[in-house]
């Protein structure tokens, strides 16, 4: 199956929010944020000064999407990407290499713009995205614990 990973432009706005949409609330099972916000998040990533955003297209279609988002690590004491999100559409998450595509777009930009590394996250029970991570070389974390707050 061939794929276009490509990032995203201001003529896949409404497509790219419904996807957000499918990832927050149906994969997720957050609160929908209000589609203001929504725009207003992926605007900010077409500047690509705060992060960038590519997608996957089939046949004109968006099928698929991942984040990227710029920041320092001290530690390093380098530029680092944070990828906030590897999303692709159940039908396309079985039987095809989208999400080692998006996930290989991420690690190239990291790379062609001068981050030292890339990070991200993912929940403990999606046992799927473990599987790919590993597929792709990562190396899982066991020195530090996580913890968010509102």
């Amino acid at each position: 199956m061939s794929f276009l990973i490509r990032n995203a432009e201001p003529n896949d706005l409404n497509n790219l929010t419904e996807l957000m949409y499918e990832y927050i609330v149906g994969f997720y099972q957050n609160p929908k944020p209000p589609v203001e916000k929504i725009h207003n998040l992926i605007q900010t990533l077409f500047d690509q000064q705060n992060g960038v955003q590519f997608v996957a297209e089939q046949n004109g279609e968006l099928v698929g999407f991942a984040t990227l988002f710029f920041t320092f690590s001290t530690m390093k004491a380098e530029k680092v990407t944070v990828m906030n999100d590897l999303f692709v559409i159940e039908k396309f998450r079985e039987d095809t290499d989208v999400e080692s595509q998006l996930f290989s777009e991420c690690q190239n930009y990291s790379h062609n713009h001068g981050y030292s590394s890339m990070s991200w996250i993912t929940s403990s029970d999606n046992k799927r995205a473990q599987i790919l991570f590993e597929k792709m070389n990562a190396v899982k974390g066991k020195d530090w614990v996580h913890f968010s707050i509102s």
